[in-house]
Formats: C-alpha cells, structure tokens, sequence
C-alpha cells in the first residue's frame, strides 16, 4: 500500500481513494459492509444545523447511463449527528471527512465547529447547496468564497472545497475558496439535469432538476480539472465523477487530482475499491513506478 500513498499539500493519504460524501451514509453503518481501510479518506453524508427532510419522491431515477437524484440532502441536524457519532469515529480504519451543508453562511461555520470537536479529521464544504436564494453556493465565487472563510475561521483542521463543473468558469470558484483558506478542492459534484417521462409527461423527478451522476459525467469532470490543475498549479485537487475502476483513477491523477473519490459505484458494488486498489496496483508494478504520486499531472500533450 505504500505506492498508493499521496498527499493533499502536506495532508497525507494512505491511498489516493476517498469514498465520497453520500454515497456510504455517515460511513458507520456501512463498516461492516465496506473495508475503509483501503481509502485514503472517507467522507460522512452532508451535515446541516437543522434537520432538513428533503424532498417528496420521486427523488431518484435513471438516467440512461447515469442516475438522477433530487434528494434534498436530507439529514437529521448536527445536533443529532454530533450526538451518535461522538464515540463511533474511532472506530473507523481510516480518516473522516465531516461534510458541511447550510442554507446561511454562519450556519457552514456552525456545523464544521460541530464535527470538529467531534473528532473529524477535515472538514468537506459542500457548496452545491442552494442558499436562502435558491441558487447554490457554488455557482457564486464571492459566495464561495464567504463560505470557506467562515468555516476556515471556525476551524484549525484542513478543509476542502467541494465544486460544481456547472460553475463558469470553475476555476474562478476554484481561486476564491483558495484564497479564502480552502486546502485543497473537490472537482467536482453531479452535474445539474432533468429527464421528462413521455408516458406520463411527468418529470421523473419531484423537483424536475436534480444531480446527474455516474460514468456519463466523467468527461466533463475531466474537463474540470484539468482547468483547474491548469491554472491554479498549487491547489491540490480531489478528481470525483464516474469513477468504477482503476483506469478512471488513474485518468483523474494524469489528468492533475492527487486523489480521486468513488461516489456512485457504491450503490451497484459497496466493494468496489477492493478490485480498484488491486488493479492500482498491478497498474504501477507493470509501468515500473514508484507510486501513484508519479501518474499526478503527467498526461502526455499532443
């Protein structure tokens, strides 16, 4: 497991793998199901100051290649959270990331105080949420940016951004949350879609707009970070999107992630990075590398 070894600026990774925020609940119910220590990191489902109770179903559906959701990031409320985590962290093999949702930015800032002192060990700022005005915080730099400084300011632990490749430019978001004292970014998150049933003429989901998600979303967050790698060299980056086996990993690492994180795959294989991570494996034994640091950024131009 040593050439799998990676770092987030100086946040070491004992894999390049992190089990995305949503795709394995608060990561305790699913110990016994999935071997965490195989990830890097693994990230709790998104954690408001209040209990939200999401949307009215239908709130997932396929979408041809992909999946559609419009769960409305339902959660019980940090104080729930914090109350039947706080012995139960420990007990994980590997890091927890504490994801932080908020319709305010105080309220980031809140929860992130929160799960610090419940004993995560980063701090994941999901800034996809809509805010009071219905409009996510991450299509909005300056928004971001407020976001990030306010969490930064309530906590010492790392924090990374989580970003939207439906942000034009991201890489505008990207530099905000950078300077505001983000750590490294997540690149990205689902992708805004809808599909319309033509039997019923119905929207498929109850929202009508919800997250695309799955392997028809990766190229376009390909696309992302390499902007993102491109332009802002010194920001460390998390690639997610599609990722099911190893050749999409490494894809992500040569294409500038220094981690990449596993969401959708989850739901069809809660195993899945067993396989990834003996195919990594095989990956840098047959390339005669000394690691996966070696594949970060190192795409070959034409």
């Amino acid at each position: 497991m040593k050439r799998l070894g990676t770092s987030l600026g100086t946040y070491v990774l004992s894999s390049p793998l992190i089990a995305a925020a949503g795709t394995v609940g608060s990561i305790v119910e699913f110990a016994d199901v999935i071997d965490f220590s195989l990830y890097g990191a693994a990230t709790t489902k998104s954690v408001a100051p209040e209990p939200w109770p999401g949307r009215e179903p239908p709130r997932i559906a396929p979408g041809e290649m992909g999946m559609l959701n419009s769960i409305g990031i339902q959660n019980t409320g940090i104080d729930v959270w914090a109350e039947s985590m706080a012995t139960e962290l420990a007990g994980i093999p590997t890091k927890v990331w504490g994801s932080v949702v908020a319709h305010d930015i105080e309220g980031f800032g809140e929860v992130a105080r929160r799960m610090a002192d419940v004993g995560v060990s980063a701090i994941e700022v999901n800034l996809s949420c809509p805010n009071l005005d219905g409009t996510p915080f991450a299509l909005d730099p300056l928004l971001s940016r407020d976001v990030v400084r306010c969490v930064r300011d309530a906590v010492s632990l790392p924090i990374g951004a989580k970003l939207s490749s439906d942000a034009e430019p991201i890489t505008a978001v990207a530099s905000a949350v950078q300077g505001a004292g983000a750590d490294w970014v997540v690149v990205a998150n689902t992708v805004m879609a809808a599909r319309i049933d033509p039997v019923t003429r119905r929207p498929v989901l109850s929202g009508l707009i919800g997250g695309y998600s799955g392997a028809p979303i990766r190229p376009i967050t390909l696309r992302s970070v390499l902007q993102v790698a491109r332009d802002l060299p010194d920001l460390p980056i998390v690639g997610c999107g599609g990722v099911s086996q190893a050749g999409h990993v490494v894809e992500y690492l040569l294409a500038g992630a220094a981690a990449v994180a596993i969401g959708s795959a989850h739901f069809k294989t809660p195993r899945v990075a067993r396989k990834i991570t003996r195919d990594l494996e095989r990956y840098i034994r047959r390339h005669e590398l000394s690691g996966v640091a070696e594949l970060i950024g190192a795409y070959e131009p034409w």
